[in-house]
């Protein structure tokens, strides 16, 4: 690529889920030459820990230092996550930069999209169906309608 040309930006999002590393997996071997001429991001949020329901179990104000602990393991697993998907993407001789937020994630992989300008968001598919979507959600569908990106959906084949 010569030198001045502004690469493009790709996104993907990883969670737990092993959807998230389908599409990861699956965007680096379909959209090699894209990716190849272009930034990777890998993104990863998490939701915040719910003061309420930590009173709320432990019957009053959470012991000292329980807040801190959880918060730290939640560091830990999201630097194993993004380590895991950083492992993917060098098998694929992609050099990937990462980013963790906390927040809900269908909002913060909307506002990354809009910060960073990115060019193309790729996500994995749960595969929930009508019912499950209806009740817990589904990240994707929220990014396909609020994102001002072409977003690519990649869903497991069965």
């Amino acid at each position: 690529m010569a030198e001045g040309i502004i690469k493009k930006k790709v996104m993907v999002a990883v969670d737990e889920s092993d959807c998230s590393y389908y599409a990861l997996q699956w965007a680096l071997e379909n959209l090699a030459n894209t990716i190849s001429d272009s930034q990777l991001i890998i993104f990863h949020s998490s939701n915040p820990i719910g003061y309420a329901s930590l009173a709320a179990a432990t019957y009053g104000a959470p012991p000292p230092g329980l807040i801190a602990n959880i918060e730290e393991n939640q560091r830990k697993l999201t630097s194993a996550l993004l380590d895991r998907a950083k492992d993917v993407c060098a098998k694929h001789g992609v050099v990937a930069e990462t980013i963790a937020e906390i927040g809900d994630p269908k909002e913060k992989i909307c506002e990354a999209v809009e910060k960073l300008s990115i060019q193309l968001l790729v996500l994995g598919s749960h595969g929930r169906g009508a019912i499950k979507r209806a009740f817990l959600g589904s990240v994707s569908n929220y990014c396909v309608h609020n994102v001002k990106c072409p977003v690519l959906v990649v869903k497991k084949a069965v």
